[in-house]
């Protein structure tokens, strides 16, 4: 599986938030964006995510266009997106937010509720048995049933992967997971994609934390302006004299 992303440009008003945008990154890997603020970074997920359409190009997956695909049939297609903000349901519990991203769930559909409330029955079941092995994975067993509003920063975000898990993606667009984490939190978020990315999942980060995402990531790409000015290894990426004078103004 792969995910393409071929000449995207995307403008608001006389803004032109992306400029002729290509990627290519297997949907296995590990792949990091950085770039300034205002560089088009998130404008970027957006549309890959199907969130906000480009004015030009395409998004492929899988060598298919999915341009027409709203965002919830991306992710039925295999691709969701976290947020900078975490938009978590503040008055659900841990579990109950997992439970709420399930997809396809008969027990949604009142004629389902109705007439098949065995086959409702067994739904939640399953449901109940991934959100337990979700929250297990992550770590949040000790706020499992608390409020989500009242989580920390680092446990909401790690709620945001987890949401995302209930989907049973194959790649996941995480916009800047470590923003506003404390570091022990932040090495627990970096150990639980590895470990999913072990078992297949692909993950493509926004991240401003450079020392963190240059420790996870293999391969990534600098934006500004709107475009791409560098992709590689990170070492070679962020000695590139462009990537140094856009990201880094210039320092060495």
């Amino acid at each position: 599986m792969s995910l393409e992303v071929r000449n995207i440009s995307k403008s608001y008003g006389g803004f032109r938030a992306l400029d002729g945008v290509r990627l290519k990154v297997d949907t296995g890997s590990l792949f990091g964006v950085i770039g300034p603020n205002g560089a088009g970074k998130s404008t970027l997920f957006s549309v890959i995510s199907g969130f906000v359409p480009a004015d030009e190009g395409q998004v492929l997956l899988d060598g298919k266009p999915i341009d027409g695909l709203n965002p919830p049939a991306r992710a039925r297609a295999g691709m969701v997106r976290t947020f900078q903000v975490p938009r978590e349901f503040r008055h659900l519990t841990v579990r109950e937010n997992l439970m709420a991203a399930a997809p396809n769930q008969t027990g949604e559909d009142l004629l389902g509720l109705f007439f098949r409330p065995g086959q409702v029955r067994e739904e939640e079941e399953a449901i109940a048995e991934r959100v337990n092995r979700t929250i297990s994975f992550l770590k949040l067993t000790k706020v499992a049933d608390q409020p989500s509003g009242k989580l920390s920063g680092g446990q909401k975000k790690l709620l945001e992967l987890g949401r995302a898990l209930m989907v049973e993606p194959r790649l996941i667009l995480l916009d800047e997971p470590f923003a506003g984490v404390n570091p022990v939190l932040i090495g627990e978020i970096m150990e639980r994609i590895a470990e999913l990315n072990a078992q297949g999942i692909g993950f493509i980060v926004i991240e401003h934390d450079l020392e963190a995402l240059t420790r996870l990531v293999p391969r990534l790409a600098v934006m500004d302006r709107g475009k791409v000015i560098a992709e590689g290894a990170p070492q070679a990426v962020l000695d590139d004299p462009l990537v140094r004078e856009a990201y880094l103004g210039g320092v060495s």
